[in-house]
C-alpha cells in the first residue's frame, strides 16, 4: 500500500472530488440538522423542512468543514457549529425572500409564496434562536462572539441594503459595504470558528478569516454576475429579480458610470421605477460598457486573494479543497 501523497502547494480540487473529500462530514450536518429543526410546532417544522429540503450548496458549513479538517481538527463540534451557520443562512433567507417579495429560490416556490409573510418571518427568528441554542451549548465564549458580532452585521447589512433599493448613487464601495455584512461576514465567521475550535494561532486565525471575507466579496459578485447572464431554470430564481428589486449590483453601477449620458439617465430611471420587463435594455447597455467582464475580474481577484490567505494553511487535501472552492465560486453557472 503506498502513502498518500500530499498535493501540490498551489494545487486545488474539482468541486466533485471536494464534496467526495467533505461527504461523511456532510451527512453528519445535514443529520444534525434535521434533528435540531424539530418542533412540536407544526407550522415550524413544515417551512423549514421546505426551505432546508431545497439543499442549496451548504456552502457555509461546508467551508467550517474543510478548514477544521485543514486544520486537523478531530473533535465532533464542527458538525454543531456547521449546523449553527446554516441555520443562520436560512433565517436570513426567509427574511430575505420576505423583503424581496420573492417567489423563486432554488428552482422552488419561497416558503412567503406558499404559506406567506407572517409564517416566514416567524420561522426565521425561530432558526435564529435555534442557532443560538446550539452554539451556547459549546460553551465557548469565542464562538459566541463570532456568531453573535457576525449575526448583527448581517441585520445591518440588511437594512443598509433596503437604504439602496431603488437608488441610481449607489456607488461600488456602497455596493461593497453591503456584500461584506450580508454575505461575506458569514463566509468568514465560518472559516475563522474552525479556527477557533482546532486551538489555532492567531495568524492562522485571521488568515482563515481573511479567506473567508474574500471568498464571501467574490461568491456575491459572482451571483449577481449570473443574474445578468444565467438562465432562470440554470440559476433556480427569476432572472433579473435584482433589477426588479431596484437593487444596482456591480455590472450596472459600472454601466451606470460608464455610459453616454442619455443611456445613463435612462439606466438611472429604470432603477428608480424597479422596471423588470426593461431587462433586455440594461443588459445592453451593460454589455456595451463592459460591465460584466468587469464585475467578473472583480470576483476573479476576490477569489484569488482569498487563495494567497491560505498559504498560512498546512499543505493537504482540505487545504486544496479550500482552494477549489475558492476557483468554483466564480466559475460556476448557478
Amino acid at each position: 500500500m503506498h502513502d498518500s501523497v500530499a498535493p501540490a502547494p498551489e494545487s486545488a480540487l474539482a468541486l466533485n472530488d471536494i464534496q467526495a473529500l467533505a461527504s461523511a462530514d456532510m451527512q453528519a450536518v445535514d443529520a444534525l440538522i434535521r434533528r435540531r429543526l424539530a418542533s412540536d410546532v407544526l407550522l415550524i417544522n413544515q417551512v423549514a423542512e421546505h426551505i432546508i429540503a431545497a439543499g442549496g450548496k451548504r456552502l457555509r458549513p461546508m467551508l467550517l468543514i474543510l478548514a477544521a479538517r485543514a486544520l486537523d481538527y478531530r473533535g465532533q463540534s464542527h458538525h454543531q457549529l456547521a449546523a449553527v451557520v446554516e441555520f443562520i443562512h436560512t433565517a436570513t433567507l426567509l427574511h430575505d425572500d420576505v423583503v424581496d417579495e420573492s417567489n423563486l429560490r432554488r428552482g422552488r416556490k419561497t416558503a412567503n409564496a406558499l404559506w406567506g409573510n407572517a409564517p416566514s418571518v416567524l420561522v426565521g427568528d425561530f432558526l435564529y434562536s435555534r442557532s443560538f441554542q446550539l452554539m451556547v451549548e459549546l460553551d465557548t465564549m469565542a464562538v459566541m462572539r463570532i456568531l453573535a458580532d457576525t449575526t448583527n452585521a448581517i441585520a445591518e447589512g440588511e437594512v443598509l441594503q433596503l437604504l439602496h433599493v431603488h437608488n441610481p448613487d449607489t456607488d461600488e464601495a456602497s455596493y461593497l459595504r453591503v456584500i461584506e455584512r450580508k454575505t461575506a461576514v458569514l463566509f468568514a465567521a465560518a472559516t475563522e470558528l474552525a479556527a477557533v475550535l482546532a486551538g489555532s494561532s492567531e495568524p492562522v486565525r485571521l488568515a482563515l478569516r481573511d479567506y473567508g471575507m474574500q471568498l464571501g466579496y467574490a461568491f456575491q459578485i459572482a451571483d449577481d454576475v449570473l443574474d445578468y447572464t444565467s438562465d432562470a431554470a440554470t440559476l433556480g430564481k427569476n432572472l433579473g429579480d435584482d433589477l426588479a428589486e431596484g437593487k444596482a449590483t456591480l455590472p450596472l453601477i459600472h454601466a451606470l458610470e460608464h455610459s453616454p449620458d442619455q443611456v445613463g439617465a435612462r439606466l438611472r430611471e429604470i432603477i428608480e421605477q424597479g422596471e423588470s420587463d426593461a431587462f433586455a435594455e440594461v443588459l445592453t447597455a451593460i454589455r456595451a460598457c463592459g460591465g460584466i467582464e468587469y464585475a467578473r475580474q472583480a470576483a476573479q481577484g476576490y477569489a484569488a486573494r482569498a487563495e494567497r490567505a491560505l498559504d498560512a494553511l498546512p499543505d493537504n487535501a482540505w487545504t486544496a479543497a479550500l482552494r477549489g472552492l475558492a476557483r468554483h465560486a466564480v466559475a460556476r453557472d448557478h
